[in-house]
C-alpha cells in the first residue's frame, strides 16, 4: 500500500462496529480507467460535523479494520455546513497512488477517531474492453439490458446489505452466547460458592440463634436485677437530693461566713498595718534606750572596777573611816545613776528592783559626810546607820567576821560576773549582756 504526505488516524475498529450511513459517496463509477486521475464526490447527512483530521481511503473490498487503506485523501473542511452546498465535497485522487491491479476497492469516510462513517459501492481500475465497444444491440435490448442490470444492482445491494446485517447479528448471537456461556459458568461457580456460604450461614445462625437464647434468658434475669437496682438507686438518688440541698445552703452560709470573715481580714490588715508603724517608732525608741543603757552600764562597769581597786586598798582597818566617807560620796552618785537608770528603766516599762544586780544603798546625808571615798566600797553590803556618824557593818555569812573578807569579795566579783532576769530568774554570763538585754525586753513585749 502506498501513502501521501502523513499516516491517517486509524484504529483496530472492526467492520461490525461502523456506520456507514453518514457519509453518503455519489456517481461512482463501476470501474476506472487506469493512468487518470479519480475524483471522489460525497455529501455529508444533517445529523453529522466533519472534522480536521478526516479522511477519505481507498479500501480493497473484504477489508476488515481501517489499517488495511490502499491510498486516501484529507478531507476539506467545509466552511459553512448550514449551507447546502457546503455538505456536498469531493476531492481528487492522483493517478499515481491508485491501485493498478483489478480488484474490487470502494471509497470509505474515516474520522478523526478512526471510525467508518461512509462506504461507496464496489469499483474497479481496468480498461475498457473491446467486446462491450463492438457489441450492437437494440434500444429496446438496451433498456431492457439496463431495467435488469439495475433491478440486479439492487438486489445485489439488498444482499449485501442483509448479508453484512446476518453477518452482525451472527457476530452479535455469537458475542452474546459466547458471553452467556461466561455468565452461566461464572453464576453455577457463584451458585455452589452460594450453596456453601448458606450452608456455612444456616449452621452459624443455627449456632448464633442458640447462643442469642441464652443472651436473653441472660438479660431477662439481668434486666430483673437491674430493675431492683434501679429502684435502689432512686432512693439514693432522693437521699442524695436531700442531701444535696442541705450542702447547698451550708454552702451559702460558709460563703456569707467568708465574705464576713474578708472583710474582718481587711480590718485586721489595716489594724496590722498600723501596729506595724507602731511598733517600728517602738523599736527605735527602745534602740536609743539601749544606746542610753548601754553608755551608764559602761560607765557603772568602770566605777565598779574602780570600786574593785579601792577595795583590795581599804584591807586595813585603820583607813575604814576614809574608805567609809568615799563609799558614802559613791553611794550618791550610785543614787544619781539609780534615779536615772530607773527614770530609763521606768520609760522601757522595767522595774528598778527587777534588775540582775542593785546597787547599795545609804541614808541621803551619808554622802556630805564622808567626802573621802571617791566611788565608795560596792562590795560593803547594805550598810544601816542609825546617825550619820555612826556604820554598822554587814557579817560575813561563811566565816562571821564583820566588814570586806574573801568571802565577800568573791561573793561580789561573782555577783559583776552573772546577769540575772528579774522576772524569770534566769541567769546569763556578763559576756552575753546583750543577749540579756533582748531577753527582758521580750517579757516587756
Amino acid at each position: 500500500m502506498e501513502k501521501t504526505i502523513e499516516d491517517p488516524p486509524t484504529s483496530a475498529v472492526l467492520l461490525d462496529h461502523c456506520h456507514f450511513s453518514q457519509v453518503i459517496f455519489n456517481s461512482v463509477e463501476k470501474f476506472y480507467i487506469p493512468g487518470g486521475d479519480v475524483t471522489c464526490r460525497y455529501t455529508f447527512t444533517q445529523h453529522f460535523i466533519p472534522r480536521q483530521k478526516d479522511w477519505i481511503g481507498i479500501f480493497r473490498v473484504g477489508w476488515k479494520t481501517v489499517r488495511e487503506y490502499y491510498t486516501f485523501m484529507w478531507v476539506t473542511l467545509p466552511i459553512d455546513l448550514n449551507n447546502k452546498s457546503a455538505k456536498q465535497q469531493e476531492v481528487q485522487f492522483k493517478a499515481y497512488y491508485l491501485p493498478k491491479d483489478d480488484e474490487y476497492y470502494q471509497f470509505c469516510y474515516v474520522d478523526q477517531d478512526g471510525v467508518v462513517r461512509g462506504a461507496s459501492i464496489p469499483f474497479q481500475f481496468r480498461p475498457e474492453n473491446e467486446e462491450d465497444i463492438l457489441v450492437v444491440t437494440t434500444q429496446g435490448e438496451v433498456e431492457e439490458i439496463e431495467q435488469h442490470n439495475k433491478e440486479l444492482c439492487k438486489e445485489n445491494q439488498e444482499l449485501k446489505d442483509s448479508c453484512v446485517s446476518l453477518q452482525k447479528q451472527n457476530s452479535d448471537m455469537q458475542a452474546e452466547l459466547q458471553k452467556k456461556q461466561e455468565e452461566l459458568e461464572t453464576l453455577q461457580s457463584i451458585n455452589k460458592k452460594l450453596e456453601l456460604k448458606v450452608k456455612e450461614q444456616k449452621d452459624y445462625w443455627e449456632t448464633e440463634l442458640l447462643q442469642l437464647k441464652e443472651q436473653n434468658q441472660k438479660m431477662s434475669s439481668e434486666n430483673e436485677k437491674m430493675g431492683i437496682r434501679v429502684d435502689q438507686l432512686q432512693a439514693q438518688l432522693s437521699t442524695q437530693e436531700k442531701e444535696m440541698e442541705k450542702l447547698v445552703q451550708g454552702d451559702q452560709d460558709k460563703t456569707e461566713q467568708l465574705e464576713h470573715l474578708k472583710k474582718e481580714n481587711g480590718h485586721l490588715f489595716l489594724s496590722l498595718t498600723e501596729q506595724r508603724k507602731d511598733q517600728k517608732k517602738l523599736e527605735q525608741t527602745v534602740e536609743e534606750m539601749k544606746q542610753n543603757e548601754t553608755t551608764a552600764m559602761k560607765k557603772q562597769q568602770e566605777l565598779m572596777d574602780e570600786n574593785f581597786d579601792l577595795s583590795r586598798r581599804l584591807s586595813e582597818e585603820t583607813i575604814c573611816n576614809a574608805l567609809q566617807r568615799e563609799k558614802e560620796r559613791l553611794e550618791g552618785e550610785n543614787d544619781l545613776l539609780k534615779r536615772e537608770n530607773s527614770r530609763l528603766l521606768s520609760y522601757m516599762g522595767l522595774d528598778f528592783n527587777s534588775l540582775p544586780y542593785q546597787v547599795p544603798t545609804s541614808d541621803e546625808g551619808g554622802a556630805g559626810q564622808n567626802p573621802g571615798l571617791v566611788y565608795g566600797n560596792p562590795y560593803s553590803g547594805i550598810q544601816e546607820s542609825s546617825s550619820p556618824s555612826q556604820l554598822s557593818i554587814k557579817k560575813c555569812p561563811i566565816c562571821k567576821a564583820d566588814g570586806i573578807c574573801d568571802h565577800t569579795l568573791e561573793q561580789q566579783q561573782m555577783q559583776a560576773l552573772c546577769l540575772n532576769c528579774p522576772i524569770c530568774d534566769k541567769i546569763f554570763p556578763a559576756t552575753e549582756k546583750q543577749i540579756f538585754e533582748d531577753h527582758v525586753f521580750c517579757h516587756s513585749l
